[in-house]
């Protein structure tokens, strides 16, 4: 399993997510541009001394990160599906993609997933979405638990 994120924007988000990579021994993968310096103060804080722990990989931009062979299944999740992140069947080998805190992964890209788009409920309705490294952490955990992990 692989966690990509798609041109993410806050540093503390990718520094948390990073500390839980590095927790779950979970390769993660950072699409660009990002919103961010890979040195910034902020995002180094947030994944603390993690970061050798960290199979990190950097991809200029999407057209990079195409270019080159995948294996496994590419599994999105987006406020805007409608089916719930617990009806998935998890795979070792998915890839779990995750859109920018402000944009998302987009319609276009959305599209491209096909039926493999998951949410995570939310009740209120006032309320758009759930912070990027808490929703990364929850569907982490979901697949764990659904691979024995």
């Amino acid at each position: 399993m692989r966690i990509v994120l798609v041109r993410p924007e806050i540093p503390q988000n990718t520094g948390s997510i990073a500390r839980l990579a590095a927790a779950t021994r979970t390769p993660l993968d950072l699409i660009g541009p990002l919103g961010f310096s890979l040195e910034d103060r902020y995002l180094k804080r947030a994944g603390l001394d993690y970061w050798p722990l960290v199979d990190l990989t950097v991809h200029e931009d999407w057209a990079s990160y195409a270019s080159e062979e995948r294996i496994g299944r590419a599994v999105a999740l987006s406020a805007r599906a409608g089916k719930s992140y617990i009806g998935c069947e998890y795979r070792p080998d998915d890839r779990l993609f995750f859109g920018s805190e402000t944009k998302g992964l987009g319609a276009a890209a959305l599209a491209a997933f096909g039926e493999d788009v998951y949410t995570i409920p939310i009740e209120e309705p006032g309320v758009r979405s759930l912070n990027l490294s808490n929703a990364v952490s929850i569907v982490v955990y979901e697949a764990r638990r659904q691979l024995g992990l």
